[in-house]
């Protein structure tokens, strides 16, 4: 019977224990995080005159944190996007939402995060791409300027994926006070590499109130490259708008909004 009754009591300790070990590991659960977002592309828009800078708009996009979950109090939410700058972060306690403003193109790789009250981190992955166009004008000129073309992303990442050139040139009509117009002006647009040789050309002409376009793709990514426009016969003044893309592979991470 005492050799029963110790059985009992050895089984009953070994329950007890089991239990505690269940207890425990349901303390310490995983923090489940949960980041939404709709929108991971963006194109940064830059207005030149004369080849002035009038006008940048750039990207914000948001980051929302609110469908996270963990057994602990939650301190903090961030993102870091791997660059120079400081991660973006802001108090859980009375803010769900991360705001990025990119400034520059580029493939970024965020590492968004959450930090508890243990200090306990879970970050998860986001690609975010982000394209320039440039919006080039400049008007009655017969020297154009150069437009110089920066294709190396700020972050040190991938390279864009092509440069697409729309380039337009008008002669606008001009009619004299004795009834005659204008002028025939011959020109080339010339595309140059850092090595200063003319990768890409098109000759073109524009009578008196006429236009003339270049549209090309470059996939030439990797160095600086120069726009220029060379007048070769006529000095009638001339407008100028140029739109050039700076544009990534779509490799961003699908909304999940």
């Amino acid at each position: 019977m005492r050799k029963n009754l110790f059985i009992i009591i050895l089984v009953l300790l070994a329950f007890t224990n089991l239990s505690g070990c269940i207890s425990e590991d349901s303390d310490t659960t995983t923090m489940e995080l949960m980041v939404n977002y709709e929108q991971t592309n963006g194109t940064i828009i830059e207005s030149y005159e004369d080849g002035e800078l009038t006008s940048k708009d750039t990207i914000t996009l948001d980051f929302d944190f609110s469908n996270t979950k963990s057994p602990n109090k939650i301190i903090t939410y961030g993102i870091d996007i791997n660059s120079a700058s400081e991660p973006v972060t802001v108090d859980a306690s009375s803010k769900s939402t991360v705001s990025i403003e990119f400034l520059e193109h580029g493939l970024y790789h965020l590492d968004a995060y959450a930090v508890d009250e243990n200090g306990i981190i879970e970050n998860t992955s986001i690609i975010v791409r982000i394209d320039l166009r440039i919006e080039w004008a400049e008007y009655n000129t017969n020297d154009p300027k150069i437009l110089p073309i920066d294709p190396t992303p700020n972050n040190n990442g991938t390279p864009p994926y092509m440069m697409e050139l729309t380039s337009v040139v008008e002669n606008p009509s001009i009619i004299d006070a004795f009834g005659g117009g204008g002028q025939s002006v011959e020109f080339s647009w010339q595309m140059y590499d850092e090595s200063d040789d003319a990768c890409l050309s098109k000759n073109g002409k524009v009578d008196d109130g006429e236009t003339d376009e270049w549209y090309v793709i470059h996939f030439n990514t990797y160095e600086l490259h120069e726009l220029r426009i060379i007048y070769e016969d006529g000095q009638d003044y001339i407008n100028i708008e140029h739109v050039l893309s700076l544009t990534y592979h779509k490799d961003e991470s699908e909304p999940n909004i």
